[in-house]
């Protein structure tokens, strides 16, 4: 006798469903958390002036440092903590500009990578723990179907 129902018995476990649950809010969650996060930004980012090394082209007069307690407070330190002073060509104006450093990204990098190996090694462990499972289960059944003869 066939069941009607097109939904495996084993996705119906708690464990399965816990699981399902938990992935799926966690998706929404980082995707409705982006979206939030994208209108505060809008919103709060939007400088009155444009900056003229976006309008015109420019020399970077001192290359990409951190920035101090006393820069801090600039808008242009807000980004990504490290900034650069530019002097733009047309205007002669001196500007500060937000950039990225060689050890800012080293660090995140390393840290992307020590993510990836911890997960790594998460999942192969759920993947030896699922096995063992598996093969227990397997040889009850066998277990059984010889002691029933």
């Amino acid at each position: 006798m066939e069941s009607d129902c097109r939904i495996p018995v084993t996705c119906l476990r708690p464990r399965v469903l816990v699981l399902h649950a938990l992935f799926w809010g966690l998706v929404s969650l980082r995707v409705f958390g982006a979206s939030l996060l994208s209108d505060v930004k809008s919103s709060v980012m939007k400088p009155s002036a444009t900056p003229c090394w976006q309008t015109e082209e420019f020399i970077v007069a001192s290359e990409c440092t951190q920035c101090s307690a006393f820069w801090t407070a600039q808008t242009a330190c807000s980004y990504t903590g490290y900034v650069e002073q530019i002097n733009c060509t047309k205007s002669n104006r001196e500007e500060f500009k937000s950039c990225r450093s060689a050890l800012m990204e080293e660090h995140l990098f390393w840290k992307f990578e020590g993510a990836m190996l911890g997960l790594t090694m998460v999942f192969a462990l759920l993947v030896v723990a699922r096995q063992r499972s598996l093969d227990q289960q397997a040889s009850e059944k066998v277990r059984r179907q010889i002691e029933s003869i």
